[in-house]
């Protein structure tokens, strides 16, 4: 996978379109575009602010993942990891497969609308 390519599926894991992310870090729309196409690619500034947006930029430059610090943990993870932390081996493996097979299926399905 490319630059361009994970800049675009960080862009929409944030539910950011093109045109909000350029606007947020200071470049036009088209420049967004010639990024994600790999026809250009960005500069420090620009990741700076991209990262800033909640872009994970190691990902995008590197195609790694960093573990997550603790202090990048929202309160709802830090509930669920004090409950996990509580379970069995056995508990903890059931609950990893399920976590899983809700992530496959949220990725492939539409969620419902919100009321």
């Amino acid at each position: 996978m490319t630059i361009g390519a994970r800049l675009r599926e960080e862009r929409t894991r944030l539910g950011v379109s093109q045109t909000e992310l350029a606007v947020a870090c200071g470049i036009a729309k088209n420049t967004q575009l010639n990024y994600e196409k790999d026809d250009r690619s960005p500069d420090a500034a620009y990741l700076l602010l991209a990262k800033q947006m909640g872009v994970d930029v190691y990902y995008v430059l590197f195609g790694e993942r960093l573990p997550v610090s603790a202090d990048r943990l929202s309160p709802f993870e830090i509930e669920m990891l004090s409950y996990l932390r509580e379970f069995s081996d056995y508990d903890k493996e059931s609950i990893r497969r399920m976590a899983f097979a809700m992530a496959t299926i949220s990725k492939n399905t539409t969620p419902p609308p919100q009321t």
